[in-house]
């Protein structure tokens, strides 16, 4: 089965620019997700491999339901320890982007890769992408941004040197921005990867109860209040959206990753098919963040992009709003309205 997605002029260019580096930042997007974090370590793992010394670094924390993946601990947080952040770029002669399309990705720590002078590399699969990178590895049709970095990898020779350890963090990256190979994962060739990764030792049941099934007691009361009492269906429609205030979570004793996947859950109601979350954030007042979700070919990519200041995927995407809750609620009803024809 043919995994490269490397032409051989960019293969080559990415060979010379890492055998020409020695000091290399890794970064992600703010809020990283498991796909995020995951493709991360797993490229930090494969430059090691090449003798480089390679640096994560991110925005701000990740979930607690991923700090099991190996050498998380290893991570720099700009939000924590912006110095440190700072002085890895300004050491580095090579920096990879991975899994963001444009820098506003990062939000705080946009002007610490904007002002870096190393050489960059772009390794996403996001619509659109709008940065100015020497190397751009653009693949929207693929799973994950962990998906493309096995493929890099294998068509660069290095899997057979990859350990357990890295085999753990790409599956994870692509099993948890597929749902757990629920979405975005019809094609065969993921599944020729997973039974690669298989052969380094992983315990993929492991990794899927150490993702999902990783909650406390108050985030499975939560999920089950949101959903009984926070649940709008709209009448006619096969769509529905739900708002979490910070009386909410305060309630429940929330912390990062207790929500996570929630937005999949009206998909469950027969028949449905676009599902809309909206949560106040935790620090910023007047910030709602917005996820949003479909099945078959309904775009919520298109409703985060004409109503939520975002994108994404086809069936998987987010986006904010600068406003109030119940200003945001307006907005999600608009939105919903507005592609009624495709909801009937």
């Amino acid at each position: 089965m043919n995994v490269n997605i490397l032409s051989s002029q960019e293969a080559a260019t990415l060979q010379e620019m890492i055998a020409a580096s020695q000091h290399i930042v890794i970064c992600c997007h703010k809020s990283p997700d498991g796909d995020a974090i995951g493709s991360s370590l797993g490229w930090r793992g494969f430059l090691l491999s090449q003798g480089k010394q390679a640096q994560v670094c991110m925005p701000d924390m990740m979930p607690d339901y991923l700090q099991w993946l190996p050498d998380s601990q290893t991570i720099l947080r700009y939000d924590k320890h912006p110095a440190e952040v700072q002085r890895a770029f300004d050491e580095a002669d090579l920096v990879f982007c991975l899994d963001f399309n444009g820098a506003g990705r990062l939000d705080e720590m946009q002007d610490v890769l904007i002002g870096c002078r190393a050489r960059k590399v772009m390794i996403d699969h996001h619509l659109a992408p709008c940065m100015d990178v020497d190397l751009q590895i653009s693949q929207p049709h693929m799973s994950s941004a962990s998906e493309l970095v096995f493929r890099i990898v294998w068509q660069l020779g290095g899997f057979g040197q990859m350990d357990r350890k890295w085999a753990a963090c790409v599956y994870c990256g692509m099993m948890t921005d597929t749902g757990g190979f629920t979405y975005n994962s019809t094609d065969p060739t993921i599944y020729f990867i997973i039974s690669q990764l298989l052969t380094k030792g992983i315990d993929k049941d492991k990794i899927y109860r150490n993702v999902f099934n990783n909650s406390s007691l108050s985030a499975i009361r939560f999920r089950g209040y949101l959903m009984s009492e926070k649940l709008r269906v709209v009448e006619g429609l096969h769509a529905s959206y739900y708002c979490v205030t910070r009386q909410d979570m305060k309630r429940f004793h929330f912390i990062k990753g207790d929500l996570e996947g929630l937005v999949n859950e009206p998909l469950r109601i027969k028949g449905h098919k676009f599902s809309i979350s909206l949560r106040e954030d935790t620090e910023r007042d007047n910030l709602i963040l917005v996820s949003l979700r479909s099945v078959d070919d309904f775009p919520c990519n298109k409703v985060s992009e004409q109503f939520f200041n975002g994108g994404g995927h086809l069936n998987a995407s987010g986006g904010k709003l600068f406003c109030s809750m119940a200003e945001a609620e307006v907005v999600a009803k608009k939105a919903i309205k507005a592609f009624e024809s495709l909801l009937k």
